[in-house]
């Protein structure tokens, strides 16, 4: 069964995560694939890129910082952002940073280190893609969006905070 959550739904992942950086050729084996690459690699090989005959979308880990790719954000289909640990919170900035500052209107996947517990969360900060843990069960998952009927602050999500829709 799958592990990726998208836009409140289980779906199939159409997307291959490239976990290290390595030389161009990487990108002849998988023509024509969708392919989410690090940061690094979309850096060093952007003629390449260019020429490659499928999707390419960019992960940045946590110490990266989407001002890095603000220039190419309207190019890039999706931005996945790693959790190494669950105890690492910056792609939680990153991705409200992607979504107001830089009105980044594509998939925003949060990778990594998921669990259940973050799901309602990381949705208010922007993700709308969630690739789950190996032990998360994904039906169990999905009810983490209802955990919450509102919040009092504002988020990415809800930017009028509960005070002023009253």
């Amino acid at each position: 069964m799958s592990k990726l959550i998208k836009d409140r739904v289980l779906a199939a992942d159409n997307w291959t995560l490239l976990k290290e950086s390595t030389g161009p050729e990487v990108l002849e084996a998988v023509r024509g694939k969708n392919f989410i690459v690090p940061l690094t690699f979309w850096l060093e090989n952007t003629a390449e890129i260019a020429l490659y005959g499928g999707a390419i979308g960019i992960w940045l880990d946590s110490d990266e910082t989407p001002s890095m790719i603000n220039s190419d954000l309207a190019q890039i289909p999706i931005i996945a952002l790693n959790f190494p640990v669950f105890t690492d919170g910056r792609s939680y900035s990153s991705a409200r940073q992607l979504r107001t500052d830089f009105s980044y209107h594509g998939e925003l996947r949060a990778v990594g280190d998921i669990l259940r517990d973050q799901l309602y969360y990381l949705s208010q900060c922007g993700f709308n893609s969630f690739s789950l843990r190996h032990d998360q069960d994904p039906e169990l998952c999905l009810k983490a969006f209802d955990d919450f009927a509102t919040n009092y602050q504002a988020t990415v999500a809800q930017p009028t905070p509960l005070f002023r829709r009253r």
